[in-house]
């Protein structure tokens, strides 16, 4: 038993939030805060004879605080996750308009957006959903812009030479030969460059034989993965070797330079036991359940290009939940990609649009989990 009399003690006094013992902290990897309670609490190092530094929220800076312990800490920053874009460049517009009308200014003015991937595909707007994306640093200089991928923007990229090559220096053809078996059904593309080309890349291109898509209950737009719209947005017809030049280069570099995982600390969340700050994990599909954790950061951080087809970024039932390996860590894990709007617990998949014409693109906004639509209807869940 430890002597708690011997134990170091730390007083913390003003109008800072509440925070939880060191050690449950850790354990949790999480912060809780109650905001706006002027409190006195005692915290003591249990479970270590030697103190461990006291974590406050990183928004809690010294400038913030000046020479006062007393003083009003500044707001946590706002983060956004804005869910598929798919082509359609109103919605965007509408969604953006939107988001700065709900938000207070300052707030808005020095968000963390993170844009969750698939921004090509199935609307007729490609090249315009880029160009915006690409001003937005200009005309909003204090935010921070994270673009993940998807893996319609996967394919794209490899279909126009703009993937990063595998880190093995393998070749891109040897992707291929585990989907061999629906190289004829989906039509892949075999013209000219296909021969150095990632298996996404050529289904992406390709002709699919089968007109109609059953699950979604529409007919295919060119390939598999409903690309005509995006060559057409570019002036070039589906499936033609031209869309390589006729995609500007700075639209390149941007698909190149996609991540495709971000994970951020201290991002607020609201709960209905008071405000907890937590890590965030943002991938468009989800993280496996079957799958090493470390195993699937390290295929994402480094952007492995020999993986055949990437199930972070294209999975379904398999990368839905949160993974065992993060089960009871507080860390925030959000997605996009399954045409669903779902929140349980810190869990967000967040494309209530999924490419269809008729139905809107979604954001959530942290701390708050408020959902803001290209719509002009807002939910929240507290």
């Amino acid at each position: 038993m430890v002597n708690t009399s011997s134990i170091p003690v730390v007083k913390i006094q003003g109008n800072i939030g509440k925070i939880t013992p060191i050690g449950f902290a850790r354990q949790q990897n999480c912060k809780r805060l109650l905001p706006n309670r002027s409190i006195s609490i005692e915290l003591g190092f249990c479970g270590s004879l030697s103190p461990s530094p006291l974590l406050l929220p990183s928004y809690l800076s010294r400038s913030s605080r000046g020479n006062d312990a007393g003083a009003e800490m500044a707001p946590p920053r706002t983060v956004i996750c804005v869910g598929d874009v798919h082509g359609y460049i109103s919605k965007l517009e509408s969604l953006w308009a939107n988001l700065q009308a709900a938000l207070l200014a300052d707030a808005f003015a020095a968000a963390l957006v993170i844009f969750l991937g698939d921004y090509n595909d199935r609307g007729p707007h490609t090249r315009r959903i880029l160009d915006f994306l690409l001003a937005l640093p200009a005309r909003h200089p204090a935010q921070r812009h994270v673009f993940l991928c998807g893996n319609h923007d996967l394919a794209f990229a490899a279909f126009v030479g703009a993937l990063p090559p595998p880190p093995d220096g393998s070749p891109f053809a040897a992707t291929w030969a585990e989907y061999i078996d629906n190289e004829a059904h989906e039509g892949w593309f075999r013209g000219p460059g296909h021969e150095e080309m990632h298996v996404q890349g050529r289904r992406w291109g390709g002709v699919i034989k089968e007109r109609w898509n059953h699950k979604k209950g529409l007919p295919y737009k060119g390939s598999i993965y409903d690309a005509q719209p995006t060559f057409e947005s570019y002036g070039v017809a589906h499936g033609s070797p031209d869309l390589t030049k006729a995609v500007p280069e700075e639209h390149k570099r941007f698909l190149h330079d996609l991540v495709w995982v971000h994970e951020e600390e201290n991002v607020p969340i609201d709960t209905d036991e008071g405000q907890i700050v937590c890590n965030l994990i943002a991938v468009h599909a989800g993280l496996e359940k079957s799958m090493d954790l470390n195993e699937q950061l390290r295929v994402l951080r480094t952007r492995d290009t020999k993986v055949p087809k990437v199930q972070m970024l294209s999975g379904r039932q398999d990368v839905w939940n949160i993974p065992q390996d993060l089960v009871g860590k507080q860390t925030i894990v959000v997605s996009g990609h399954h045409a669903k709007l779902h929140m349980d617990g810190l869990r967000f998949v967040i494309d209530e649009g999924g490419g269809y014409q008729d139905k809107p693109i979604a954001a959530v906004v942290f701390p708050s989990k408020q959902v803001i639509r290209s719509t002009e209807e807002t939910t929240s869940q507290n």
